[in-house]
């Protein structure tokens, strides 16, 4: 019964983790991409890309408050995405744009995320019933 239990815990374990993986991804989302900064402040592509801190040396430069920051990169040939917060910041405080609006928009749950959490919350209920038995 302990060899159930400790695959249990694994599988649990690995559904967590997917889990996870899923609210990163979420996040990720929720992240502007370069054509959405661009609409936001009614700048070319080629605009965003000047503004944008970013170095053909360092990966991910350090915060400069008079570009546009983007997030962390763990490759140099990831697109660049900034956080609303960040492109809201540089519109007022560098472009001194008066009045900044952005919406997200949070996407909508897919039916794989709506089977883990239900495959999970099944194998929490085989887990308690499991621990009750010893």
């Amino acid at each position: 019964m302990s060899d159930l239990a400790d695959t249990l815990a694994g599988v649990t374990t690995a559904i967590s983790a997917i889990d996870i993986q899923a609210a990163t991804d979420a996040d990720r989302q929720n992240l502007m991409s370069v054509e959405a900064v661009q609409k936001v402040l009614d700048r070319s592509r080629a605009s965003v890309y000047r503004y944008a801190n970013t170095d053909t040396l360092i990966l991910n430069p350090p915060f400069d408050h008079s570009r546009l920051n983007p997030e962390s990169r763990q490759h140099k040939d990831e697109p660049l995405m900034f956080h609303p917060n960040e492109v809201a910041r540089f519109a007022q405080d560098v472009l001194k744009i008066k009045q900044v609006t952005i919406e997200i928009s949070q996407p909508a749950e897919t039916l794989t995320h709506q089977l883990l959490r239900q495959v999970l919350a099944e194998l929490k209920v085989i887990r308690e019933l499991i621990e009750q038995t010893h």
